[in-house]
């Protein structure tokens, strides 16, 4: 019975986020196609600025359950600039958590409502967030021979010419590295050596296509290139072999300790535009990343194992930042509660998230 209790515990750190994460969508998709619907006959300019501030209050939101409340330690390596800034996100992928890497970043400039992702495909059919992220700015792409620039070049366009500030968040390795996956690895090896380009063991070759469209189609919209590189600490066998980076569940379930990222900027200008030089640099650039989680895992040094090279200052998200928000989608929500309509749209919404959630985790690569 005490078992029961303990593993009962333990899953309601994961559900109850969870529940009032995917209990508050609708409500506040309700409350964003209200405003969608009135600003019909409103500038495009007024519409985007009021959905970044929308977008922004749901983003704070689920920034207080994967800080505040799981007590996360955020380490930063780098200098983030305090103005916001219009820029592409470049950055490794090793799980779903690295979308709110992304957030965390920004919330930190006061950004957070401008974030819009490229996205593949598939997740497009996602309920809830997929039709939405398309009408918030997101793109979506397919992989190698159906990869639409023309689509992705139109999309971008339609945002920029209307002056929409971009913080454009792109993994360029398209899959999840995930260590387990041994064949993965080694066909994107292969790629690379076939390719006479650098041979990476800490991350996939990196796709330029969506990176390279991106940034010719804003070049000048954009101000610069965040580079990101993010290791999550406790991933670390007791034989000191890198493992899988958590999962939502795992992290909402307080098993990472600390997230380290490491920031850098690069100026629009410094970017190559002609396709072959780009895909260098973008390998070049993944040739750091490689090293420094190779040190980060793998330093002979203890004093520099799970670390970046530098200061790394730790940087905690403050309460006000987060909770407001918290309090006016459960505003939002309460109504929904109080009529046996709302109860049964409630019920529906916690079952189609809870699909959701495990599609995102298990089935989505």
């Amino acid at each position: 019975m005490l078992l029961s209790l303990v593993v009962h515990t333990y899953s309601l750190r994961y559900w109850l986020p969870a529940t009032i994460m995917l209990g508050t969508a609708p409500a506040y998709l309700l409350s964003w196609g209200a405003w969608r619907l009135f600003s019909t006959v409103l500038p495009a300019r007024l519409y985007h600025k009021l959905d970044d501030r929308l977008y922004c209050i749901y983003q704070s939101t689920v920034l207080f359950f994967f800080e505040n409340y799981t007590g996360v330690e955020v380490v930063l390596y780098g200098d983030i600039p305090k103005n916001k800034e219009n820029i592409v996100y470049l950055s490794n992928h090793q799980c779903t958590v690295d979308w709110i890497i992304a957030d965390m970043l920004a919330v930190r400039q006061s950004a957070l409502g401008h974030v819009r992702y490229v996205l593949k495909d598939g997740l497009k059919w996602l309920p809830l967030y997929g039709w939405y992220f398309s009408q918030h700015g997101g793109v979506y792409v397919k992989r190698s021979k159906k990869f639409n620039e023309k689509a992705m070049k139109k999309k971008l366009f339609t945002q920029t010419e209307c002056g929409a500030p971009m913080y454009l968040v792109i993994f360029p390795e398209g899959t999840r590295y995930n260590p387990e996956l041994k064949n993965v690895i080694a066909e994107s090896q292969a790629f690379a050596a076939k390719e006479g380009l650098a041979v990476l063991n800490h991350t996939l070759t990196p796709r330029m296509k969506a990176a390279h469209v991106a940034i010719e189609s804003m070049k000048g919209h954009l101000d610069a290139v965040y580079d990101i590189t993010v290791a999550y600490e406790g991933t670390m066998d007791a034989s000191g072999q890198r493992r899988a980076a958590p999962s939502m569940p795992e992290f909402l379930c307080k098993e990472c300790p600390r997230v380290h990222i490491h920031f850098e900027r690069v100026d629009i200008k410094e970017i190559p535009a002609e396709p072959l030089f780009f895909r260098r640099w973008l390998h070049e650039r993944f040739e750091i990343k490689d090293r420094l989680l190779m040190n980060f895992y793998e330093s002979k040094d203890s004093d520099k194992l799970c670390k970046f090279p530098g200061e790394g200052k730790a940087s905690s998200l403050s309460l006000c930042k987060t909770l407001p928000s918290v309090v006016i989608l459960g505003g939002l929500t309460l109504p929904l509660l109080l009529t046996e309509n709302g109860r049964s749209a409630y019920v529906r919404t916690w079952v189609y998230g809870t699909l959701l959630g495990w599609l995102w985790v298990n089935v989505f690569p």
